[in-house]
């Protein structure tokens, strides 16, 4: 074990094995990969068994939102257009009555422009524990009724149906496949504020 540990010709960290025996430096080695082991053994599994991992750096909500109330984010690409200019790269020449001696000289250049920035927008969007079974029946029939959702009625969340929500919020200039609480009041799924 100790020959398979012991680095063949000259590296950076020889330098650590020369001051410490080789017996040490194996020793060292295989208490920290034991370390790693006992800690990753030791984890907590997510709560409920889900292994959805949420992000804590970003905010839950927008400022001002009120409590309670659930919200997504939804980011428009930035529009990029190519942009070809002609350049002068020497200017006309004239004589002194007026006339062009040499004519001006142009070079091609062409560049990158952004016409519209990157943007993220929130939107809001019903809760997670109001997406039961029976609410996304309820949305996969609405969607069939459109002509949006062709698959089975399982009330699971599933790439079929949220491609279908993706085409029914496409329709208002909105490319998302997370519902947004405007597109279920839509739908009929959640009632209208009055």
């Amino acid at each position: 074990m100790a020959d398979l540990l012991r680095p063949r010709g000259p590296w950076l960290g020889q330098a650590c094995f020369r001051r410490d025996s080789w017996r040490q430096a194996n020793l060292r080695l295989v208490s920290l990969v034991l370390t790693g082991l006992l800690l990753s053994a030791c984890a907590e599994p997510p709560a409920g068994g889900n292994s959805t991992q949420v992000s804590r750096n970003a905010p839950a909500a927008p400022p001002g939102a009120a409590p309670g109330s659930c919200w997504a984010t939804h980011t428009t690409p930035a529009v990029i257009e190519t942009v070809t200019v002609q350049v002068m790269t020497r200017p006309a020449r004239t004589a002194p009555d007026g006339r062009v001696i040499a004519p001006a000289r142009f070079r091609r250049e062409t560049r990158q422009e952004i016409v519209r920035p990157r943007r993220e927008s929130w939107f809001e969007t019903p809760c997670p524990v109001d997406m039961t079974p029976q609410l996304v029946g309820s949305l996969q029939r609405a969607l069939a009724v459109r002509g949006l959702y062709t698959g089975e009625i399982t009330g699971q969340l599933d790439s079929t149906t949220r491609a279908s929500v993706r085409k029914f919020q496409k329709q208002d200039g909105f490319d998302n496949d997370q519902l947004s609480l405007l597109s279920a009041r839509k739908l009929g799924l959640v009632a209208v504020e009055t």
